[in-house]
């Protein structure tokens, strides 16, 4: 299993923390607030872990971290006093509490964890040498003339860093909290550094624990991975070391389970080969979507959560084949088939999101992509056959709403990762161009229907036709609308004629 180096400071990591960096961190009058906290409880206050790790890999902290001697709860509850922000207990077992400030400045203060009595022995019980590493901002705030504050690292995480390795401190730092078996993989696909076989070893003889971890948390840690730009190698690590299966026993049935022709990998290795292609893809959105890559961005950025939910789609989007696994006799014998897979598969998605806690509109939206996802196929389909219409592409449109991009880049990526004999050849152009003349056709027949008036409303269909309000209005509104966009009526009247005809065939 191997990540994708990040742009880490080889050759010579350094030990220190330079004094710009830490002014840039905070601004001055934080600074003066913490001094002025730092002198009146008269104790030390170190900038820990995360914090410390991104400045000196020259990036932008996530997370402010700080460890306290003394009461964090008194050193959060002045700050806040002094700054008129809110102070949040976070309700971890060594006491955490949040302060944000009125300029949004996020700062969590906690003290030594586990009975540390020193700076160093906290660092030694947290999880990954990475993340161990602390300086002592306390210094800062007494001289801000310094060069440079030292960074304390008693398990080796500077070398660590420089290596671009990730290395647990000890096992039991896994057996102290067993989320850390999937923070492994998280800062190794976050970060792109390559996991230590050690490291990998423990965690792969104790995947079991990973039972005892709340819910809640492992879906924050395996969405954080989809978050990255490296969630193929790090799920590759996570099969490799037995917590995929604990996590995701669904996958396994797929795994050896032949497929059709078209495809050139089992059910389970082409649906992490999807995952990759879909990384490739996103990578290199003006090369695989020329006609649409404004439009793929604008849809991936309108939402925290859309590259997670696109991602687990594509690494998801066949997990329904197995329970739908057939075969069918044909001219050339039996053929497999997997009939109804989107929509089962959307079901057993909805079913393990819904086991982890994970939010309801996370869940609705990748279960509808998964749904949704051989929609784009059958249209390809059809025009390879020169068989489509203007009314299947309004009728895609208008069923994947704001979701279209999502299902062309869940298409391409499936298509990448199908290369059987069979497979159908230039399906990535094919599904390319048919999403660009999906987008002229929303542009042209559907945005000026939706942005004008409606011909008719439910009102006109009760004083004009005498018709009972109920379900079939719905259905009456909708065929109009989709009438007007395929330019077979334009006017009041023939609207009201199309209803009318709608109606009495119901009522047949």
């Amino acid at each position: 299993m191997k990540f994708r180096q990040s742009a880490g400071i080889l050759g010579g990591m350094k030990r220190n923390i330079d004094n710009t960096a830490l002014a840039a961190l905070f601004a001055p009058s934080l600074l003066d607030k913490l001094a002025a906290v730092q002198r009146e409880l008269d104790g030390e206050l170190y900038l820990v872990g995360g914090a410390v790790r991104d400045l000196l890999l020259g990036k932008p902290p996530g997370d402010i971290d700080f460890l306290v001697t003394g009461q964090p709860k008194r050193w959060a509850e002045r700050l806040r006093q002094l700054t008129g922000g809110a102070c949040v207990e976070l309700g971890r077992e060594e006491g955490t509490f949040r302060i944000v400030t009125p300029d949004n400045a996020v700062l969590d203060f906690s003290g030594f964890r586990q009975g540390a009595v020193c700076v160093e022995e906290d660092l030694r019980r947290r999880d990954l040498t990475v993340n161990a590493l602390a300086t002592p901002l306390h210094e800062f705030l007494h001289d801000r003339s310094r060069a440079a504050l030292p960074v304390l690292d008693p398990t080796g995480g500077l070398n660590d860093l420089a290596e671009q390795r990730i290395r647990v401190i000890s096992a039991q730092s896994l057996l102290d909290d067993p989320l850390r078996l999937l923070r492994v993989f998280r800062f190794a696909a976050s970060l792109g550094f390559v996991i230590e076989p050690e490291t990998l070893a423990q965690v792969r003889q104790h995947s079991l624990l990973v039972s005892q971890v709340a819910k809640e948390r492992i879906a924050y840690e395996l969405d954080a991975i989809m978050a990255t730009t490296q969630a193929h190698p790090a799920f590759l690590g996570l099969r490799e070391s037995g917590l995929l299966w604990k996590i995701l026993p669904e996958l396994r049935a797929g795994v050896g389970m032949a497929q059709p022709a078209s495809h050139h990998l089992d059910v389970f290795e082409h649906c992490l080969e999807a995952l990759r292609q879909i990384e490739l893809v996103l990578a290199d959105l003006p090369g695989f979507f020329p006609g649409g890559s404004s439009v793929m961005a604008a849809y991936l950025a309108e939402h925290p959560k859309r590259l997670a939910q696109v991602k687990w789609a594509a690494f998801l989007h066949d997990i329904g084949k197995p329970v739908c696994f057939g075969t069918k006799e044909d001219e050339q014998g039996g053929r497999i088939t997997f009939y109804n897979h989107d929509l089962r598969g959307a079901d057993i998605f909805t079913a393990f999101s819904r086991r982890l806690r994970r939010s309801r509109e996370d869940t609705e939206a990748t279960a509808r992509l998964i749904a949704g996802h051989m929609r784009p196929f059958f249209l390809a389909n059809n025009q390879r056959k020169g068989k489509l219409t203007l009314r299947a592409c309004l009728r895609l449109i208008r069923d994947a709403g704001g979701q279209l991009p999502g299902l062309f880049l869940l298409a391409m990526a499936d298509a990448l990762a199908g290369k059987g004999e069979d497979s159908p050849e230039a399906i990535e152009e094919e599904v390319s161009g048919l999403f660009a003349q999906l987008l002229r056709i929303e542009q042209e027949h559907v945005a000026p229907v939706q942005a004008a008036p409606p011909l008719i409303t439910g009102n006109d269909l009760i004083t004009e036709l005498h018709l009972v309000p109920g379900p079939l209005f719905r259905i009456i509104l909708d065929k109009i609308e989709e009438a007007q966009m395929e330019h077979t009526i334009s006017s009041r009247a023939e609207a009201l004629a199309l209803a009318a005809a709608i109606a009495a065939k119901r009522a047949l």
